[in-house]
């Protein structure tokens, strides 16, 4: 499962038409203490950027993801194969194949299953 990239934001979008109303008003509108039409502008084109990375580093996790996922099914077969190893050289009833992480044959319980009866 990939994680889930953010499409649009609802801030970024009002904000977007509200910078075209106001330009509707006037294209150099300076409204006093630092809100002008450029300066929103600025902040718009910021937030588009950094969503913008945002969700280009999601597919880069999740490429990194899936990379570590691969890595693990090769060392999980690679584990098996030396369990494997240890029961074919030592058997599966000795201690190294206990030492290797095995579980010995004469240590593994066998439920017996009672026959049923008829009612």
């Amino acid at each position: 499962m990939s994680f889930r990239k953010k499409k649009a934001s609802v801030t970024l979008e009002q904000a977007a038409q509200r910078v075209s109303a106001v330009k509707s008003i006037a294209a150099d509108l300076d409204l006093g203490n630092g809100l002008t039409v450029l300066d929103y502008q600025a902040a718009i084109d910021s937030v588009a950027t950094v969503l913008d990375s945002y969700n280009t580093h999601l597919s880069l996790a999740d490429e990194l993801k899936n990379n570590l996922a691969e890595k693990e099914k090769v060392l999980r077969n690679f584990s098996e194969r030396m369990l494997t190893g240890v029961a074919a050289r030592y058997g599966k009833d000795s201690n190294q194949y206990q030492m290797a992480g095995g579980t010995k044959k004469s240590h593994i319980r066998r439920i017996r299953q009672k026959p049923s009866q008829l009612v």
